[in-house]
């Protein structure tokens, strides 16, 4: 089964179908869970960052393959079975679509952004990483954009660098340009920072690296949900983002990847459904983007993330920008009028996270007291324990929002905040 490529006639500025009003009233309906109570109290969901919420229509999709197209694809000749491949193949299309992509064969199923990294490290980096070569990362990674990294140089006798941050929580460029040498072969960075909420000056950074003949992966987890992404403007090589932090299901993700770089690369699994031909002596390995998906796939996952791509393109990315950025300045102000409340990060590159602490209140005790209150964030060191040690802390509380929080929940929150000051002194 071939996948299919976008009319060449295609614009990389794409029209959004924007509503005239953004009404969050309505957008709340279609999110189930927030219909209930916790300890007595409405629920007020802020912790999207480690996950968001699900609407009703993603629920739905994932409910119908399995009531009415349950199959596995690419495999069966009867009618379920290439019902099922449409719609996983047609989930691809979207994601392709809402990346910018060039090419839905670019566009490759994994199980979230974190085995999207993994790939590319096993399979691009460990290509082309030697002793002596050396992979960029930056101060505010995210674990799942350490770690592999770490293992591979460790592996290949090759060094890690960082790129340092300032007090504010954001990159020092003129310190990245000096990293970027000869031995650089692989630049890996948040889009934005999942910790501080800083959005990261990522086209700036691909230029310098592309100047230098360096390719560079962006971590685009908490990005994606937030902001219109388009890779083929940003020109970056790799991009990934997991589907449980865009509204869509647990256990899917996206790697994009340009698609010379991908057929070049080496598959980063064996077994079912990446091989072409497959005999004792040899295997010949299927095409893009199937190399890569070794196995029965996620599916009912890619087909709830595509309903996932369509409810945002419903609503119109551009509304959704426009209405959390008014949302998020508000809480920004609403939170800085608290005592004893220092916010970290950037005070003009922050986007959907307010990483915070309360006094000399733990920030488990400030969750915990606000989990009473029926609102939940998120306390500890958000898998981004370097980041922690940059700003002197052991850990933060973090809230962080989404397209169907209220002006009225950041109240509360301000309200609750001011509370567990009282309660602990």
């Amino acid at each position: 089964m071939k996948v299919r490529s976008p009319a060449a006639t295609e614009s990389a500025a794409r029209k959004d179908a924007a509503p005239a009003r953004f009404d969050v009233a309505a957008v709340r309906k279609d999110f189930p869970i927030l219909a209930q109570r916790v300890y007595g109290k409405p629920l007020i969901y802020l912790d999207n960052a480690a996950t968001s919420q699900k609407p009703q229509a993603v629920i739905d999709a994932i409910a119908n393959y399995y009531s009415e197209s349950n199959a596995n694809v690419h495999r069966a000749v009867h009618a379920l079975g290439a019902r099922a491949t449409e719609a996983y193949e047609e989930a691809r299309e979207k994601v392709r679509r809402f990346l910018n992509a060039g090419d839905a064969r670019e566009i490759i199923f994994v199980r979230s952004a974190t085995e999207g990294i993994n790939l590319v490290a096993r399979s691009f980096g460990a290509q082309g990483l030697a002793r002596g070569g050396e992979i960029l990362i930056t101060a505010m990674e995210h674990h799942s954009n350490i770690v592999p990294w770490q293992l591979l140089c460790e592996e290949r006798g090759a060094r890690l660098r960082v790129v340092p941050m300032n007090d504010d929580g954001e990159l020092l460029l003129d310190e990245y340009e000096k990293l970027l040498t000869p031995r650089t072969r692989l630049v890996a960075a948040s889009h934005l920072s999942n910790a501080l909420g800083t959005l990261n000056p990522v086209a700036r950074m691909i230029e310098l690296a592309h100047a230098r003949g360096v390719p560079v992966l962006l971590d685009g987890a908490q990005a994606a949900p937030h902001l219109p992404i388009d890779v083929r403007g940003l020109d970056c090589d790799f991009y990934v983002f997991s589907g449980h932090k865009l509204y869509g299901p647990t256990g899917i993700g996206v790697l994009y990847g340009k698609a010379a770089l991908l057929e070049a690369m080496p598959p980063y699994q064996g077994g079912g459904d990446m091989i072409r031909v497959v005999t004792f002596e040899k295997t010949t390995f299927n095409d893009l983007p199937w190399k890569f998906e070794a196995g029965t796939p996620h599916i009912s996952g890619a087909i709830g993330l595509g309903a996932a791509v369509d409810y945002l393109e419903r609503i119109g990315r551009t509304a959704i920008e426009d209405y959390e950025s008014g949302l998020f300045r508000y809480a920004e102000e609403a939170l800085a009028r608290v005592p004893d409340l220092v916010l970290f990060g950037s005070k003009t590159q922050r986007r959907g996270v307010l990483s915070f602490n309360l006094g000399r209140i733990h920030p488990h005790d400030v969750g915990t007291v606000l989990d009473r209150a029926g609102i939940a964030i998120r306390a500890g060191h958000h898998c981004a324990q370097p980041v922690m040690d940059r700003l002197g802390v052991t850990a933060t509380a973090r809230a962080s929002i989404a397209l169907f929080n209220t002006r009225e929940e950041i109240d509360r929150l301000a309200e609750a905040l001011v509370e567990a000051r009282r309660v602990f002194g």
